[in-house]
C-alpha cells in the first residue's frame, strides 16, 4: 500500500524536486525573498506535528498509555527535535526560532511573520490573522490547507500529509536549495538549519513516518484513499508556494535590470 502511494505521488514529487526555484536562488536578495515566504511553512509545520502528538500520544490528565508505543516514541522524538533542538553554538531553540535567527543574519524581513504570530497569540483565527497580514495568496492557501487537514481530526490524513507533504519530501527539496547556496559565512545559520533537516528527516524521521502511515491506515482502503488524496493536495500546495516565490525572485531581477 505504501509503495502504491509513493508511485502515485512520484510525478508531483519530481515536479517539486526539479522545480525552477532552486536555480533561481542565487543571490543574498534571492535567499531573503525565499525565507520571507517559506517561513510560514516552517511555522505551520509545528501545528501539524502537534496535532499528531494530540492524537497519537496522551496529553490529557489523568495520563494513560497510548495504543502504539513505537508511534508514540516517534512523535515525541520529532517534537523534541523540532521544538527543543540546538543550534550550531549549542543554544536550545525550536527549528522555527532557528529559522528566524537565520533570517535575521541574512537581513531578511521577519516582521510579517512576527506580526502574524503576535495576532495568533492574541486569539485571532488563521483567517482573521491573514486579513491583517499582507501575505501572498499562495502562502495563505498553504497555511489554510494545513489547518484544514488538522480539522479533519483523522490521524491517518494528518500523518499522510506530514509524511508525504513534509517529512518524506524535505530532504530532497532542501538538498536542492543547499546546492544553490554559496558558503558565505553570513548565511551559515541558514545552511545549518537546512543541513540539520537533511540529517534528521533523511536518516531518521522520514523512514519511520512511512511506518506510521502504514499502521494508521492498516487494511482500510478508505483510509489509504484519503491519505493519497490529501497527500496530493499537500504537494500541489507546495508547488504553488514554490511558484509564487520563483515569480517574486524573477520580478525582482526584472526590476533590477
Amino acid at each position: 500500500m505504501i509503495n502504491d502511494i509513493l508511485n502515485e505521488l512520484d510525478s508531483l514529487r519530481q515536479e517539486l524536486i526539479n522545480h525552477p526555484l532552486y536555480k533561481s536562488v542565487n543571490t543574498k536578495e534571492d535567499v531573503q525573498l525565499f525565507t520571507q515566504q517559506h517561513v510560514f511553512a516552517v511555522w505551520d509545520f509545528m501545528s501539524l506535528l502537534k496535532a499528531l502528538q494530540l492524537h497519537l500520544t496522551c496529553v490529557s490528565l489523568p495520563w494513560t498509555p497510548s495504543s502504539n508505543p513505537t508511534t508514540r516514541r516517534f512523535i515525541n522524538e520529532i517534537v523534541f527535535g523540532e521544538e527543543s533542538d540546538i543550534d550550531q553554538h549549542g543554544i536550545t531553540m525550536s527549528h522555527y526560532e532557528m529559522y528566524l535567527a537565520a533570517m535575521e543574519q541574512i537581513g531578511a524581513d521577519s516582521s510579517q511573520m512576527n506580526h502574524f504570530c503576535d495576532l495568533i497569540q492574541e486569539g485571532n483565527t488563521i483567517a482573521e490573522t491573514f486579513e491583517q497580514v499582507n501575505a501572498p495568496k499562495e502562502v495563505q492557501e498553504f497555511v489554510e490547507f494545513t489547518f484544514e487537514v488538522i480539522a479533519t481530526q483523522k490521524p491517518h490524513i494528518i500523518a499522510a500529509v506530514f509524511t508525504f507533504g513534509r517529512e518524506d519530501l524535505i530532504p530532497d527539496m532542501f538538498i536542492e536549495i543547499v546546492k544553490g547556496l554559496n558558503t558565505d559565512s553570513k548565511i551559515d545559520k541558514l545552511i545549518y538549519y537546512l543541513e540539520r533537516h537533511i540529517e534528521l528527516d533523511g536518516d531518521e524521521h522520514g523512514p519511520i513516518s512511512l511506518k506510521m502511515v502504514e499502521e494508521l491506515c492498516g487494511e482500510d482502503q478508505l483510509k489509504w484513499d484519503e491519505a493519497l488524496l490529501y497527500s496530493k493536495k499537500a504537494l500541489q500546495h507546495r508547488i504553488f508556494l514554490w511558484d509564487v516565490i520563483t515569480e517574486k525572485i524573477a520580478l525582482k531581477e526584472t526590476v533590477l535590470q
